[in-house]
């Protein structure tokens, strides 16, 4: 491959109103971005206390391609270690601001920086329609390379099953070439890598940030027209 990735992520600058865009893009629906950043962190939290051994707080995580680090306020205090890597440097100079506590890294969009068997759970989050298409198997695969023998790797993504998500991602400007994946595509991708699947799951059906809600979505997980979802692989023992 090209040292250089085929991903603008690596060259343009990281959005000024990152959080802003996104707002104004859910606008129309009276939702906060808050609200799924929270509940993509009570799920990561979920997923380790039913998948890993010795729950959350026991587990080593990874967020690949983890921007500004939103999610990591509502994260860092509820699993073991957390640490981010990002394509983008001016993501990881505001992240490290952000979030003194916790290891960032850039890294070049080909190999992450880290070592192979280091983590007991990576993540990434509503990053993969950012690939390139052709670099998709390639993003996994070295995710694989970074997990632990039994450790688990999560994508979550945008449901382009759900209409309103495909609206909110046509109004977010920094989403104009975003390339969204339907959960089998992200399956498909984990098996091609060596990941057993172990988890496909439809999240927010209710609009609420309220436990009930998060309740109701777990009844409803199977049903594809959640506005994301979350699908999780374990790499064998």
């Amino acid at each position: 491959m090209s040292d250089t990735p085929d991903n603008r992520w690596a060259t343009d600058a990281y959005p000024d109103e990152y959080k802003q865009d996104i707002e104004r893009a859910l606008a129309f629906t009276g939702l906060e971005m808050d609200l799924f950043t929270r509940g993509k962190a009570d799920s990561i939290v979920e997923v380790l206390e039913r998948l890993h051994r010795g729950g959350a707080k026991a587990a080593d995580c990874l967020d690949i391609g983890c921007g500004i680090g939103n999610l990591h306020p509502f994260l860092r205090t509820r699993v073991g270690r957390l640490r981010g890597a990002d394509i983008s440097s001016d993501a990881i100079a505001t992240a490290r601001q952000l979030n003194p506590a916790i290891d960032y890294r850039v890294y070049d969009g080909h190999r992450l920086p880290y070592d192979e068997n280091t983590f007991d759970f990576c993540s990434t989050a509503c990053v993969m329609h950012h690939v390139p298409p052709p670099q998709w198997p390639h993003f996994v695969a070295d995710a694989w390379r970074v997990t632990r023998p039994g450790g688990l790797f999560a994508v979550y993504e945008h449901n382009p099953l759900n209409p309103m998500t495909r609206i909110v991602v046509c109004r977010c400007p920094f989403d104009h070439d975003a390339v969204l994946l339907r959960a089998r595509r992200v399956l498909a991708l984990m098996r091609e890598a060596g990941f057993e699947p172990v988890l496909r799951q439809y999240l927010f059906f209710v609009p609420i940030d309220a436990p009930w809600a998060r309740r109701v979505d777990g009844l409803l997980g199977r049903l594809p027209i959640g506005a994301q979802y979350v699908v999780c692989g374990r790499k064998p023992a």
